[in-house]
C-alpha cells in the first residue's frame, strides 16, 4: 500500500490550486521546510509570507490579508497553532469569521522523537471550542488535498490538522469529499468504531481482526468534527448500539466528546474512547503508538470491552 504523508500532500496541491487562482497567499512561521508550504514559496515567491517565529503576528497577519479579499493558508506545527496563538485566532479569525485557513502538520503523538513539548494533543480542544470554525483531519494524502480543495470554496475560517509520517493511502483519486459528511468506511453491525486521521487505518486493520472474531465492526471516518454528521453518528449508535471512537488526540475535547454530546443527545449507548489521557514520552512514532494503545490491537480492546457492556 502506498504511504504519503498529508503535509507533503498539503504542500503539493497549494502549488497546484495557486496557480488556477491568484487570490491563495500563503503564510508560514519559519518552518516552511516542514510544514511542506516550501513548494508554494518556490513557485510563487511573491505570494508567500514567511513570519519567522511569530505565530501570533502570523494569524493577525492572514486575518489583514482575508479582509483584503485575499484566500491565505497559514501554516506550523499543530502545538504552536492553535496553542501559542489562541487570543489571536479568536480575536482576529473566529469571531469576526475571517477566511482564513489554518493548516497545522506535525499532530499528536506521531511527531515522534521532537518529545513532549512538540506532541500537540490539545489542538482540537481548543480549536473546536471557538465558535464558526470548520476542523477536519484527514485520514490519509488524498483526503488531505480534496479538503484543501474545499477549504477553498468554502467562505470561512477553516482549521485542517495534519501529520509528519507517511500514511498509507486509503482511498482513492476520485474520493468525493464533502464537509460534514461522515464516510463509511467499512459496514457492520455489532458496533461501530468512528475514527480520524491516522487512526482510520487502524480502525479498518482492527475490523479485520474482530471479523476473525466473529464480531462484525462498521467503521466510520469522521474527518470533518466540526460541523459533524450527526446522522452516521446517531444512526451507527441506533444501528449497532456500542461505540468506540479512535484519535491520536487527548479523550477530551476532540472526537469523543464530540461524538459523546451526540449520542447523549440522540440516542445513549455504551461507549469507549481510544485516545491519550495525559501528555506522552519522547520516541520513534510507532513505538509511541503501541505504547500509548493508538493501534489496532487497542481499538480491539476497546470493542471487546464496550460489547460487554452492549450486552449486560
Amino acid at each position: 500500500m502506498q504511504e504519503i504523508s498529508t503535509r507533503d500532500a498539503y504542500g503539493l496541491k497549494l502549488v497546484e490550486l495557486g496557480k488556477k487562482n491568484p487570490d491563495i497567499v500563503v503564510l508560514d512561521a519559519d518552518l516552511s521546510k516542514s510544514t511542506m508550504t516550501k513548494y508554494f514559496a518556490k513557485e510563487f515567491p511573491q505570494r508567500f509570507f514567511d513570519c519567522g517565529i511569530a505565530e501570533q503576528n502570523m494569524v493577525t497577519i492572514a486575518a489583514g490579508l482575508a479582509s483584503s479579499g485575499k484566500i491565505p493558508f497559514a501554516s506550523t506545527f499543530a502545538v504552536f497553532l492553535p496553542g501559542r496563538c489562541f487570543d489571536q485566532v479568536r480575536m482576529t479569525i473566529a469571531q469576526p469569521h475571517m477566511n482564513v485557513k489554518l493548516v497545522t502538520t506535525h499532530s499528536g503523538i506521531s511527531v515522534g522523537e521532537d518529545g513532549i513539548s512538540h506532541q500537540s494533543i490539545e489542538d482540537l480542544s481548543l480549536i473546536c471550542a471557538l465558535p464558526g470554525f470548520t476542523v477536519i483531519a484527514p485520514a490519509d494524502a488524498v483526503e488531505t488535498g480534496k479538503a484543501i480543495e474545499a477549504a477553498v470554496l468554502t467562505d470561512g475560517p477553516f482549521y485542517i490538522r495534519l501529520g509528519r509520517p507517511a500514511v498509507p493511502v486509503i482511498f482513492p483519486e476520485n474520493y468525493d469529499f464533502k464537509i460534514g459528511k461522515a464516510v463509511t468506511m467499512r459496514q457492520g453491525n455489532d458496533v461501530t468504531i468512528i475514527a480520524i486521521g491516522i487512526m482510520v487505518k487502524a480502525a479498518l486493520d482492527a475490523a479485520e481482526t474482530l471479523k476473525n472474531e466473529g464480531i462484525d465492526a462498521r467503521v466510520i471516518n469522521m474527518s470533518t468534527l466540526k460541523p459533524a454528521d450527526i446522522t452516521a453518528i446517531t444512526n451507527a449508535a441506533k444501528q449497532t448500539g456500542a461505540i468506540v471512537t479512535a484519535e491520536e488526540h487527548l479523550e477530551h475535547g476532540g472526537l469523543a466528546s464530540i461524538v459523546s454530546q451526540v449520542v447523549v443527545k440522540n440516542y445513549p449507548v455504551p461507549m469507549e474512547f481510544v485516545s491519550m489521557t495525559g501528555y506522552a514520552q519522547s520516541g520513534k512514532p510507532g513505538a509511541l503508538l503501541e505504547r500509548y494503545g493508538l493501534t489496532p490491537s487497542g481499538i480491539c480492546q476497546a470493542v471487546n470491552k464496550v460489547l460487554k457492556r452492549k450486552s449486560t
